[in-house]
């Protein structure tokens, strides 16, 4: 059967998170990317928690160091 598949959650620490805004920007850019189906940023711990299939971490990163931010 198609679309099954084990979801995992990968947390990423990312520096230069400041804001909402920030926040925001990190969680949506993740969101578009195949495979990604949530994105939550914790402001506090300097972190996002990416839930979804098969993914791939070092594109992740580099998704966010694009957005301006240090993954």
């Amino acid at each position: 059967m198609f679309g099954l598949g084990k979801e995992e959650t990968l947390t990423i620490h990312v520096e230069g998170m400041m804001c909402e805004h920030c926040a925001k920007r990190v969680s949506e850019g993740l969101k578009k990317e195949k495979g990604v189906t949530d994105a939550v940023v914790s402001l506090e711990n300097k972190s996002v928690a990416v839930t979804g299939k098969k993914l791939d971490e070092a594109h992740l990163k580099a998704v966010i160091n694009g957005l301006g931010y240090q993954a």
